[in-house]
């Protein structure tokens, strides 16, 4: 099982690049950054998690410019979005960020993606909440075609072009592994239906009890089980629940990190670092 981190990266946070080198001195598999583009001030949209929205939502870094900062400062960490919100980006532009990423990290990248929740950030952005999902499957798809075909192209309902020329193409072959998130049965289908992995948020049911029935579902789609990874995101230092995910067959965990300055993070990134320790050889086991 490998272990990760996930933060919101902030203006008062601990950098990108410091954390980045923190994690990877400490043996951490991956690090993850969301993304919001802005939050409408009308907040319409309750937030999923419960009472009024932590302030990090409001200044959350772009998530490709941050990971730049943290591939450029480690060899070895892997670096991904958790997760990038497809359906508010063109196609496209999104694909040139995800290859120049790849490159620059030498094939470290990790493609989260998500549907989303807050509608009014999605309609300023002219995606209608209803069918976001529709569309984040035609810009899966058409990212896709761009980083493996030689002239991709793409016509759907909602993205269409013709012809295009697109290089370089990603290092990781066919391309960076995309990873859906959200949670049990409808992201977990849309994972089995176009993705290389599942991430889940702990504490939405007992996700340890469903990740061997989103095997089976994988198996009954035709799909290798064993191809898909399962990061179960949004952990503390459990040591309990990591038991039940390790039981249960979980990939990779992902520790979600404070938004906090270094000397409050370090200290947490120690105690996750320790707690890994105890499922094997290190954090990446």
């Amino acid at each position: 099982m490998h272990f990760g981190l996930a933060i919101f990266p902030t203006a008062t946070s601990i950098s990108p690049a410091d954390l980045a080198r923190a994690a990877e001195e400490r043996g951490f598999e991956s690090l993850w950054f969301p993304e919001h583009s802005h939050i409408p001030a009308s907040r319409r949209t309750p937030f999923p998690g419960g009472g009024e929205l932590p302030r990090m939502y409001y200044e959350v870094y772009e998530p490709f410019v941050a990971l730049t900062a943290a591939a450029v400062a480690t060899r070895r960490l892997r670096i991904g979005t958790g997760v990038c919100l497809l359906v508010q980006r063109d196609p496209i532009q999104t694909a040139r960020s995800v290859v120049t990423l790849d490159r620059i990290s030498g094939g470290r990248f990790l493609f989260g993606i998500g549907g989303g929740w807050n509608a009014e950030e999605m309609e300023n952005h002219g995606t209608e909440f209803g069918s976001r999902f529709a569309l984040l499957r035609e810009r899966v798809e058409a990212v896709v075609r761009l980083f493996t075909e030689e002239r991709p192209e793409y016509h759907g309902r909602f993205v269409d072009f013709d012809p295009v020329v697109f290089e370089p193409k990603p290092l990781q072959k066919p391309h960076p592994p995309i990873h859906v998130g959200g949670g049990w049965p409808h992201a977990a289908g849309r994972a089995i239906r176009y993705g290389d992995g599942w991430m889940p948020i702990h504490g939405f049911g007992d996700l340890a009890g469903t990740i061997p029935r989103f095997r089976e579902e994988v198996a009954a789609a035709g799909r290798d089980p064993a191809a898909i990874e399962v990061s179960v995101f949004g952990m503390g230092p459990d040591r309990g629940a990591l038991e039940r995910y390790c039981e249960a067959g979980a990939d990779r965990v992902v520790f979600a990190l404070p938004p906090r300055d270094r000397d409050a993070v370090l200290p947490l990134l120690d105690r996750c670092a320790g707690l890994a320790e105890t499922f094997g050889s290190g954090a990446t086991r």
